[in-house]
């Protein structure tokens, strides 16, 4: 009798040890159709260095914007009003810019044309220059290369004068010199 129940403890212990491998074994793979799903899509994110293509468009008030006119330093945020992570950060955006405007410059770049999109930009108007752009693509969103929301960046000039992105992970809710 002792002996079938070591077999029974063993044959046991074999099976949990067989099941945490193919749990295992199973979120590898997951991971990896992932990452090779990924390979056929563009990049969501601007890339860091990346220039910055000529553009000149108007902000809601009627003045003109212009890629020369962009400031080393400025943030600029791509948002829309049908995506739900825009919408968690529109707050912090607003606060963001209510802090560090007119010291470091905001365009905040509002696609859509319904009515939500209307709020954004009357809550962003106070403290950036707002662009309004269609959902097919405007002359920022495509001089960023955008093509997933949100997007919040900070640019700088190259030394040839270029416009380029200086960070593609701006963190809204602390100015630039509170940087951790």
């Amino acid at each position: 009798m002792p002996i079938l129940v070591a077999a029974v403890v063993v044959l046991g212990a074999l099976c949990v040890l067989n099941l945490i491998l193919t749990i295992g074994l199973a979120k590898r793979l997951r991971e990896q159709s992932e990452r090779l799903g990924d390979l056929g899509r563009p990049p969501t994110r601007v890339r860091v260095g990346q220039a910055i293509d000529a553009f000149d468009s108007a902000t809601v008030d009627g003045h003109p914007i212009r890629s020369t006119d962009i400031a080393d330093g400025t943030v600029v945020a791509f948002l829309s009003p049908t995506c739900g992570p825009c919408q968690d950060k529109l707050p912090a955006l607003v606060e963001y810019g209510a802090q560090t405007w007119p010291d470091e410059p905001l365009v905040a770049v509002v696609t859509g044309d319904d009515d939500s999109a209307d709020e954004f930009v009357q809550r962003l108007r106070p403290v950036a220059r707002v662009v309004r752009e269609d959902r097919d693509g405007g002359a920022v969103g495509t001089a960023f290369g955008v093509s997933a929301y949100p997007i919040i960046v900070r640019v700088a000039r190259a030394d040839d004068g270029r416009l380029v992105v200086a960070d593609n992970d701006v963190v809204v809710g602390r100015p630039a010199g509170a940087r951790a």
